[in-house]
Parts: structure tokens; C-alpha cells; sequence
């Protein structure tokens, strides 16, 4: 799992470095005052960008565990089971188990 934690690091890292010419990119191809070739060329230098500098590739992992899902809306850093595991044992200030 930490060899995931470590990609998803850098597709973050390699995304990051080409941000600015994918928004300059897109920006370009959706101007309409602009000629029909210079969106072509736009289009084109859009499609050899490589795959893993798309942002569809990131993915949310918990800090503690590298798991990939349930994540809570306040806590985004946790996964669902190492909040719970947190909460329970009264690490994290201000959370008690709910009883009603």
C-alpha cells in the first residue's frame, strides 16, 4: 500500500508541472475568436500529454492505512475505519461516541 501512497504522489507532483499549459491548452481550444489551426495545434499537444498527468488520476488515500475509500466529509485525511479507530480511543479532541 505504500508503494500506492507513493504513486499517487507523484502523478500529483508530474500533474502540478504541466497545470499551467493544460489551462492555457484548454483555453485555447474553447476561444471561438480564434482560427480553426491554432485550436487543431491546441487539441493536438493536448492529446501527447501522457496518461498519468491527467487529475482523473488522483486518488483520495487515508494518512494512516493508504486506503482508497469512505472518507468523511469533515476529516478528509482519515478513511472511515482509522477515524472510528481514532475517535474511540479519544485521540482526536471533542469527539465522544454518540449514545441516545
Amino acid at each position: 500500500m505504500i508503494n500506492q501512497f507513493q504513486k499517487d504522489k507523484k502523478i500529483r507532483k508530474l500533474f502540478s508541472k504541466k497545470e499551467l499549459t493544460d489551462f492555457v491548452l484548454k483555453n485555447l481550444v474553447q476561444n471561438s475568436n480564434l482560427s480553426v489551426i491554432i485550436k487543431w495545434n491546441a487539441i493536438l499537444q493536448m492529446s501527447n500529454l501522457t496518461k498519468n498527468q491527467n487529475k482523473t488520476k488522483f486518488v483520495n488515500r487515508c494518512i494512516l492505512t493508504a486506503r482508497k475509500a469512505k472518507f468523511n466529509k469533515n476529516f478528509k485525511n482519515f478513511s472511515r475505519l482509522s477515524f472510528l479507530k481514532l475517535a474511540r480511543s479519544g485521540t482526536i479532541n471533542g469527539i465522544k461516541k454518540a449514545s441516545w
